[in-house]
């Protein structure tokens, strides 16, 4: 992964063209690709397009989009939902806060 500015983006290979490339990561309304034949030229390409996008916002007086805005739309079953309901209610947590608690510790023990 690559970071810059509070972006980060993909390192991907494409073996038929031979080359690096990649996408910054977590942006839902804007795709900034970038490639490289070199890590040092990917790393180049991803710092620019970066810099283009928020130039051009900028530019356009538009507030640029954040990576994970922290908002999730979820969908599981409705048996599910009811256990993950009464699970923090029995915690004395929202849903909300049941999850995050839960998803915090399944991520830091992975």
């Amino acid at each position: 992964m690559l970071k810059y500015k509070d972006y980060t983006g993909s390192v991907e290979y494409d073996a038929e063209d031979n080359r690096l490339f990649g996408y910054v990561q977590g942006l839902s309304r804007t795709g900034i690709s970038y490639v490289g034949d070199s890590v040092d030229e990917l790393r180049a390409d991803f710092e620019a397009g970066v810099d283009h996008y928020l130039a051009d916002c900028a530019a356009r007086g538009v507030e640029p989009e954040k990576p994970y805005s922290g908002r999730l739309l979820l969908r599981m079953p409705g048996a599910l939902h009811q256990q993950v309901a009464l699970a923090a209610r029995q915690a004395g947590l929202s849903i909300n806060e049941f999850i995050n608690q839960t998803l915090r510790k399944e991520v830091a023990s992975a």
